[in-house]
């Protein structure tokens, strides 16, 4: 009997190894202990670094549109029927105005959930002249964020700009080395000729945790494709907006702010917009509990008792809290019908803009910060068992 406990004990466990999503490829630098310990919360951690300099005005504005495609890429991701937790950060480099005792390095936003937070840091950034220390602001997001320790989870840096790779006092095989030892991918994205990437030592690949070597034209204008869909996304975008009910002392300021990011994003174009607004749509990706109720309630159903009415809106103040409660209730049910009506509408979308690109010979596929990071993350969950519908 106690053999068969023991059996069935060790069957159970290596089960649950082979369930969880465990990387596929072990690298050797990585501590072989912690691949035993199935992950039932797998994250997918990306740190963008952007060469701020002069000359790199189109790559912001690309980072400006990506982020949104990127969001969405990663949105698609399962592990074992589980929708991985994604966290993004922000770094730039190249700005003559950070501290150079930091290499002229600046963490914008350590890893975080709040899109809308990302978003507006992207449409603050503006070039200016510098040297661009690519080993060290690698080797500063790795040691100065808190990178997921599971090996299940996939952690990922992109690091985009031009320039030689060498420059800096701290060699980038010093932050590749920490790159293997915490399982991080470090992907380079050379902005300007493929040659001229490599003539500048940016072609790193196995030497920083298997990564990809690719480049872009950071000035290369996106080629939409309009879709029947668009409008249709918009309007509903428009009725998704009146579900939130802001509270606490930011709860206003963030409401605006949500309100106006949508506007910058659509003066970009329409497909910028509209990206952004499917994102919004995946309650998986983006949540507003620190300012919104109907998110909060999602996690803490006693919020409505805790909160101080003064910070809610006029019609809410005098309300009893069963009534806010109803209230918040109804405007669950309000916005989860409607993220589905926009999911649905993006996937008419998606099929289409696959078909006209068909038709055109893919003609529309411009190489850009978003294309390749699309391609790259698509490429690199695998590793990871990670599926991308």
């Amino acid at each position: 009997m106690q053999n068969k406990k023991l059996l069935l004990s060790a069957t159970v466990f290596l089960l649950l190894i082979s369930s969880s999503c465990v990387q596929a490829d072990h690298h050797p630098d990585i501590p072989a202990t912690v691949t035993e310990q199935p992950n039932i919360n797998p994250k997918i951690q990306a740190a963008i670094l952007l060469d701020v300099s002069n000359s790199m005005d189109g790559l912001i504005d690309q980072a400006k549109a990506q982020l949104w495609n990127m969001v969405s890429t990663m949105g698609k991701a399962t592990c074992n029927g589980v929708v991985p937790k994604i966290e993004i950060a922000l770094y730039e480099y190249g700005r003559t105005t950070n501290s150079i005792s930091a290499g002229y390095v600046k963490q914008l936003s350590a890893f975080t959930t709040d899109l809308d937070k990302l978003s507006d840091i992207l449409f603050s950034l503006n070039t200016d002249g510098g040297d661009e220390y690519c080993g060290q602001v690698i080797f500063t997001s790795l040691n100065n964020l808190n990178w997921d320790p599971s090996p299940e989870s996939y952690k990922v840096i992109f690091i985009a700009g031009n320039e030689d790779f060498l420059q800096g006092k701290l060699h980038y095989k010093k932050a590749c080395a920490l790159a293997k030892q915490k399982g991080v991918i470090v992907n380079t994205i050379y902005c300007g000729e493929r040659m001229q990437g490599i003539r500048e030592h940016w072609s790193v690949n196995d030497e920083c945790g298997g990564g990809s070597f690719t480049n872009i034209n950071q000035n290369e204008k996106i080629n939409e494709i309009p879709t029947p869909y668009d409008d249709q996304i918009i309007t509903l975008n428009e009725k998704l907006n009146d579900t939130y009910i802001a509270y606490g002392t930011f709860g206003f300021t963030k409401s605006a702010s949500q309100k106006q990011l949508d506007v910058k994003n659509r003066n970009i174009n329409k497909s910028v917009e509209v990206k952004r607004i499917t994102v919004k749509g995946n309650k998986y990706l983006y949540k507003n509990e620190s300012w919104d109720m109907v998110d909060k309630f999602e996690d803490d159903k006693e919020i409505v008792s805790k909160i101080d009415k003064s910070s809610l809106t006029d019609s809410l103040k005098n309300k009893s809290n069963a009534e806010i409660e109803k209230i918040v209730i109804e405007k669950k049910k309000e916005r989860e019908d409607i993220q589905k009506q926009i999911s649905e509408k993006n996937k008419m979308r998606e099929k289409y803009i696959a078909t006209e690109k068909l038709k055109n010979n893919n003609q529309n596929n411009t190489t850009t910060l978003e294309s390749e990071i699309e391609k790259i993350i698509r490429k690199q969950a695998k590793q990871f068992k990670m599926v991308i519908q």
